[in-house]
């Protein structure tokens, strides 16, 4: 069967999805946490302080200075996924680093282990085994 849109040589280059922004209250607090609770490495940190990137192998997550929108920011909007090759270790380094817990690991319905956790701005995280 076909996809829609034809065969791969005669779709048209479309959206591709290039990483995620967060917004967070203190931009400098959230990079540190993330390099502290995730072993992430900063791609970049704007000297105001109001934009940064982190390294995540596949995509950029960044982190820019709520509220650009108004009445926009909510601490619980996305969930960031991360893999690692030990998620109990994982899990247990970004406790440690200040996340709050919300579950532990456990083997999900997917069929690989992985725990959850809420970054310092309540985003969900979910630490998994790697596909």
């Amino acid at each position: 069967m076909t996809r829609p849109g034809g065969p791969p040589a005669l779709r048209r280059p479309g959206a591709q999805f290039a990483g995620a922004i967060l917004y967070v209250r203190d931009v400098a607090r959230s990079v540190e946490f993330y390099e502290r609770a995730f072993g992430l490495t900063r791609r970049l940190i704007q000297a105001d302080g109001t934009y940064a990137e982190l390294e995540t192998g596949a995509i950029t997550l960044a982190f820019a200075l709520a509220d650009p929108v108004p009445g926009y920011w909510r601490p619980a909007g996305p969930v960031i996924a991360l893999t690692a090759p030990d998620v109990p270790a994982a899990y247990v380094r970004a406790v440690t680093a200040g996340a709050a817990e919300v579950a532990r690991p456990a083997h999900q319905p997917r069929g690989r282990p992985a725990g959850y956790v809420r970054d310092l701005d309540g985003m969900l995280v979910e630490i998994a085994s790697p596909r």
